[in-house]
C-alpha cells in the first residue's frame, strides 16, 4: 500500500467514525450532557496518554493560551450538547444536515478575525447553504420536533465554525492533537458541576457505548484524521470531511429504520454539494 492509499484509508476510517458519533444520540437513552462528558472524559484520556507515551508536553507558552483553550473547551461542551440534543429531538439526518452549514458562519467571520476579503462568490455560496437549510426544516412552526431539532442543529454548526476560526489563530503553536485534548478535557471539567445536581444513573451498556464514543468515534478518529493530512492534501481531506452525514445517513437507515424526507435529502444534497463547490474553489484560488 503507497503511502498515498494509506493516508486515504486513514482519513475515510476517521470521517467514518466522525459519521457515526451522531447515532450516539439515538442509541444512548441519557440527556445529551450526560452524553458529551462521557465523550469528552474518554477522549481526553485516550489522547492525554498517547501524547505522555509520546513526550508530547501539554504545558501552555502563556496564561493567555491557557485562557484561549478554556474558552475553545467550553464552546466545544456547547456544540457537542446542541448536536446531540438536535439528533435526539428529531433525526440523526437533520442534526447531521443542519450542524453541516458551519462553513456558512465562517465565511462571514473569517474576514472578520483575518482582514481577508468578502468575495461574491462567498455571498453566493452562502446563500445556496441557506437555501439548502429551508429545505431541510419542514416548517417555520416552532412546535415542530424537526424544526426544533434543525435550530438546535444549526446553533450546533454556528458553535463550530466560532471553534473553527479559533484554532486556526492556534494550529500554528500547538499541535493539533494537544488543541484537541486540552478541549476535551476543559469541556469535561466545565460539564461536571452541571451533572452532579441531575439525577441519572449509567448502566454498563451506556458505560461501555460511551467509551466507544470518546475512545474510537472522538479520540481515534482525531488521530487517524491528522495522520491523514501528512500523506493527502487538505483540500481533498476537507471533501472527505464532507462525508460525515452521508455516512451518519447511512447507518441511521440501516440501524434504526430513519428514512429521511425527501425535502431532507434535497436540502443536504444542496448543502453538501454547496460545500464542496466552495472547498474546490477556495483551494483552486490558492494554488
Amino acid at each position: 500500500m503507497t503511502p498515498k492509499h494509506h493516508g486515504m484509508l486513514e482519513i475515510h476510517i476517521a470521517v467514518l467514525l466522525f459519521g457515526l458519533a451522531g447515532l450516539f444520540g439515538k442509541l444512548l437513552a441519557l440527556p445529551a450532557l450526560v452524553i458529551v462528558f462521557g465523550r469528552t472524559l474518554f477522549a481526553s484520556l485516550t489522547l492525554g496518554a498517547i501524547l505522555f507515551c509520546s513526550s508530547i508536553p501539554l504545558r501552555t507558552e502563556s496564561r493567555q493560551d491557557l485562557a484561549v483553550l478554556i474558552l475553545l473547551g467550553a464552546l466545544l461542551a456547547v456544540h457537542w450538547t446542541t448536536f446531540f440534543h438536535a439528533i435526539q429531538i428529531s433525526t440523526v439526518a437533520v442534526g447531521l444536515l443542519s450542524f453541516s452549514t458551519f462553513p456558512l458562519f465562517v465565511t462571514f467571520m473569517e474576514p472578520f478575525f483575518f482582514k481577508e476579503k468578502l468575495r461574491l462568490f462567498d455571498i453566493l455560496f452562502a446563500g445556496s447553504v441557506l437555501l439548502g437549510l429551508v429545505l431541510v426544516v419542514p416548517s417555520f412552526d416552532f412546535q415542530n420536533n424537526i424544526t426544533q431539532g434543525a435550530c438546535w442543529g444549526t446553533i450546533s454548526g454556528l458553535t463550530f465554525a466560532v471553534l473553527s476560526v479559533l484554532n486556526r489563530k492556534y494550529v500554528s503553536t500547538y499541535l493539533p492533537m494537544v488543541i484537541v485534548c486540552y478541549q476535551n478535557l476543559i469541556a469535561t471539567v466545565i460539564l461536571l458541576p452541571f451533572l452532579i445536581s441531575k439525577d441519572w444513573h449509567l448502566r454498563p451498556a451506556d458505560f461501555a457505548w460511551l467509551a466507544i464514543l470518546g475512545i474510537f468515534c472522538t479520540a481515534l478518529a482525531h488521530v487517524l484524521f491528522i495522520r491523514s493530512l501528512v500523506h493527502i492534501k487538505a483540500q481533498l481531506a476537507s471533501m472527505i470531511a464532507c462525508l460525515e452525514p452521508l455516512y451518519g445517513i447511512i447507518f441511521a437507515l440501516v440501524l434504526f429504520g430513519e428514512v429521511p424526507a425527501l425535502r431532507t435529502i434535497l436540502g443536504g444534497g444542496i448543502i453538501l454539494g454547496t460545500i464542496i463547490l466552495a472547498t474546490i474553489k477556495r483551494n483552486s484560488s490558492r494554488v
